[in-house]
């Protein structure tokens, strides 16, 4: 009977750590929330048509990998190749045939801290050399497990970056939104991940009152340009000039009820002189969630209306 006791205990401890294991591996997955930018620098051996093929190729490493690769970030997944041998078949025609070193890094691309790295080595022939590199890269396999490895070093270490700099982070955007920088304190803080869970809410409660203020703005800017445009000329074309700017001002704003007496008075007044129901709709009030969303599109188009041609910080990681 004790023996049974202790078989069942056993079985019971094994269940509880295997549950345990797996709610950490589900816990780990959470990471794939984690945002990073796929950037590949000028190389003199690299032609631009090979340059994309590998930038796409390194894009789907870390698609494959849990990280989103939208870009914007300050993190990077980049790559270097290095030309091994080149030679000249014996064919006719000719052909070029060259096998490459490629390594791929991920790291922090502002301050220049390398995480990790992995080096593959591919071949590929081609009848000039954009050709044979382009034929080497799709020898590249991005199914290849030991990436999973060379990723989950990264996202520990961006993981790592926001829960211990979470408040540096916040009074950074806290600076910019004092300058009326809303976009960019908003994209700043938009880019924490939700597997960093404390650092997150907290940046959650910090960017509500910068989108706060950032519609109250836009809403006061558009709603004087709307009046302008309507005190001007009491129009039906006027009307719908105006009725554009103010069916994009967020119903959450300080001057809504402001925008609702001017488009009130621009219906009735369209009304009486055309005759029919203006078309312009005010927006729904917006919820929580509906919120939460709206901070992240604007970081995410500021962070998209950045110039292509960023210059990371990749000293000593080749």
């Amino acid at each position: 009977m004790k023996i049974s006791n202790l078989f069942l205990m056993l079985l019971m401890f094994t269940a509880v750590n295997t549950s345990q294991a797996q709610n950490s591996e589900k816990s780990l997955d959470d990471t794939e929330r984690l945002n990073v930018s796929v950037w590949i620098p000028e190389q003199d051996d690299l032609p631009e048509g090979a340059k994309q093929n590998l930038e796409n190729k390194l894009l789907q490493i870390a698609t494959n990998n849990g990280l989103s690769g939208t870009g914007g970030s300050r993190f990077i997944v980049t790559a270097n190749m290095i030309v091994t041998s080149k030679d000249i078949t014996p064919t006719a025609p000719p052909m070029e045939a060259y096998n490459i070193d490629v390594t791929f890094y991920i790291g922090d691309g502002v301050d220049g801290t390398k995480f990790a790295s992995y080096t593959t080595s591919v071949k590929g022939v081609g009848r000039n050399q954009t050709k044979a590199m382009n034929s080497a890269f799709q020898n590249i396999k991005t199914d290849n497990p030991k990436y999973q490895s060379f990723i989950a070093t990264g996202k520990k270490k961006i993981i790592e970056y926001y829960n211990t700099r979470c408040d540096f982070l916040i009074k950074e955007a806290q600076t910019l939104a004092s300058q009326n920088r809303f976009e960019e304190a908003m994209f700043k803080l938009s880019g924490v991940p939700e597997v960093c869970k404390e650092c997150y809410d907290k940046c959650l409660d910090a960017v509500a009152p910068m989108y706060q203020a950032h519609i109250d703005r836009a809403c006061q800017m558009k709603l004087n340009e709307a009046n302008n445009i309507w005190a001007a000329n009491q129009s039906v074309e006027a009307a719908n000039r105006a009725g554009e700017i103010l069916s994009t001002i967020e119903p959450n704003a300080t001057c809504f009820n402001e925008v609702k007496l001017l488009a009130s008075k621009i219906a009735d007044r369209v009304k009486d002189v055309d005759g029919r129901e203006w078309k312009y709709i005010l927006k729904d009030q917006t919820q929580r969630s509906e919120m939460i969303e709206a901070y992240r599109a604007i970081g995410v188009a500021y962070g998209n209306g950045q110039p292509e041609s960023i210059t990371y910080n990749v000293r000593g990681w080749w």
